[in-house]
């Protein structure tokens, strides 16, 4: 990925865990680089298609000038959550925050903190069999499409199934959702049961009724697996009812563990559907 840099920028503000620090202030040296493609900035000439660095400054400046923190780790944190939302065009952001005047009693030119941060592309699965299904949805959605770390949110066609595992309950509108966040996967699974309890959700019954369920499918390429969280999703290759709508928005993606595409995930379950009601029908 191409890259825009800005370095050391010397700004005098008011963070460090002393009162001292926090009432006189002191000097830091904040360098960012940004991310991005400059491919047609660079083509047509067109600063609109690139990042205004000039702007960009300012913008640091006034940041880092406006709030007081104890740690430099929190200034460099909210720093690049505030560049990745005001630059659209900036995918990822680097930071780095020195600090020249540090109060420690032993020589050194500086200390600082380093951080990379950026928007990452995540697909989940969504779905409802109880009351509006279809507004408890769209109701949902809305409520995610607020948050200012999820951007580009995009939805498929929702779909009406049979409830799996626990089959004693009304049928299902599934649907697939694609989002760009900045929510790290736990802090996004949170937002999702934050959301989950706003519609209404109750969890009793494993599989059972629900207004609403928000499910992790896909988060980039990562894969982890957590006591609360598996990334992809450990049921997505079996589930017909996530496939298809997520064949709808992303069809050539590849699952990162099983290195198979949305499409042949989908085709190649419903091949073994088909054997299986063939040999039922034997």
């Amino acid at each position: 990925m191409d890259q825009i840099q800005i370095k050391n920028m010397e700004i005098y503000c008011r963070h460090g865990v002393l009162p001292e620090e926090n009432a006189l202030g002191q000097k830091f040296l904040v360098s960012l680089t940004f991310y991005l493609d400059v491919r047609r900035a660079g083509r047509e000439d067109d600063l609109n298609e690139s990042v205004d660095y000039a702007a960009a400054a300012h913008f640091i400046k006034e940041r880092m000038e406006e709030k007081t923190y104890q740690l430099i780790e929190a200034a460099a944190e909210h720093l690049a959550a505030d560049v990745l939302k005001r630059f659209p065009a900036v995918k990822e952001v680097a930071v780095e925050i020195k600090k020249p005047w540090a109060p420690i009693p032993i020589p050194m030119e500086t200390v600082g903190v380093s951080i990379r941060r950026g928007w990452t592309e995540v697909y989940l699965s969504v779905g409802a069999n109880m009351g509006d299904r279809r507004a408890n949805i769209e109701a949902a959605l809305g409520r995610l499409a607020e948050d200012e770390g999820i951007r580009h949110m995009q939805a498929s066609g929702l779909i009406e199934t049979e409830p799996y595992g626990y089959t004693d309950q009304p049928d299902f509108l599934n649907g697939a959702v694609c989002l760009e966040t900045l929510y790290s996967p736990q802090e996004l699974l949170r937002r999702l049961h934050e959301t989950e309890r706003l519609g209404g959700r109750e969890r009793t019954v494993r599989w059972g009724p629900r207004t609403i369920d928000l499910d992790i499918l896909l988060y980039g390429e990562k894969m982890m697996c957590t006591e609360t969280l598996t990334i992809p999703h450990r049921d997505m290759h079996r589930r017909a009812f996530v496939l298809r709508p997520l064949c709808e928005l992303a069809p050539w993606l590849i699952h990162p563990g099983l290195h198979r595409t949305m499409l042949e995930l989908l085709q190649e379950l419903e091949e073994k559907e088909g054997q299986r009601k063939e040999d039922e029908d034997d």
